[in-house]
C-alpha cells in the first residue's frame, strides 16, 4: 500500500509533510520528458513520488522513474531541494501535503517510455520553449526557476521572457 497511504488511513486528509523526489529527464536533443497525470489531467515532471521508510532520495527518484515511465536512471544529479509554503498542495481527492522534494536531473538513462496504468495517461518529450500550458500547479511553482538557472528557455511558462 505504501507509507503515505498507511498514514492517510490514520489521519485522513489532514496536512502531511511528504518527503519525496522528482526527476527532470532530458533526451539527447535536450527535450524534457513530461507525463500527463491521470488524476488532474495536467502535465508534470517525468517522475515524482514519496519516499518509503529506509529509502534514500536517489533510490526514491530511481524507483519513481522506473514505475511511472519504465525508464532506468543511470546517473542522477541533485539540483535542488524544495520546501516551504510554495510546496503546499491539495490533491484532487482532498489529501493535503507540504512537500519536501529532492529534485534530480537525468540525461543518462535507458529504456523505452511506458505509462504507468492508472497514474500516467501519456509521456512525451517537449522542447523547453514549447512546454504545454497546462502544467501541474506544483511543477509550475518551481520549474521556471530551475530552467532559468540551468540555461533552459520556455517563454510560455515565464522562462526567458
Amino acid at each position: 500500500m505504501g507509507y503515505i497511504m498507511d498514514l492517510r488511513a490514520l489521519v485522513g486528509r489532514r496536512p502531511l509533510i511528504q518527503v519525496g523526489s522528482s526527476v527532470i529527464l532530458e533526451d539527447a536533443q535536450g527535450r524534457v520528458l513530461l507525463q500527463l497525470r491521470s488524476d488532474d489531467h495536467c502535465w508534470d515532471c517525468s517522475a515524482a513520488g514519496s519516499m518509503e521508510p529506509g529509502e534514500s532520495a536517489q533510490d526514491t527518484a530511481r524507483r519513481e522513474l522506473l514505475e511511472e515511465t519504465g525508464l532506468t536512471a543511470h546517473r542522477l544529479e541533485l539540483t535542488q531541494v524544495l520546501s516551504g509554503p510554495d510546496q503546499h498542495y491539495v490533491y484532487p481527492n482532498g489529501d493535503e501535503v507540504y512537500n519536501v522534494d529532492f529534485v534530480f536531473f537525468c540525461r543518462d538513462w535507458s529504456g523505452t517510455p511506458q505509462c504507468q496504468p492508472g497514474e500516467v495517461e501519456q509521456l512525451r518529450f517537449f522542447p523547453w520553449d514549447q512546454l504545454p500550458p497546462n502544467l501541474s500547479a506544483p511543477t509550475r511553482t518551481w520549474l521556471p526557476d530551475w530552467a532559468a538557472r540551468h540555461g533552459r528557455s520556455g517563454k510560455n511558462i515565464g522562462i526567458g521572457e
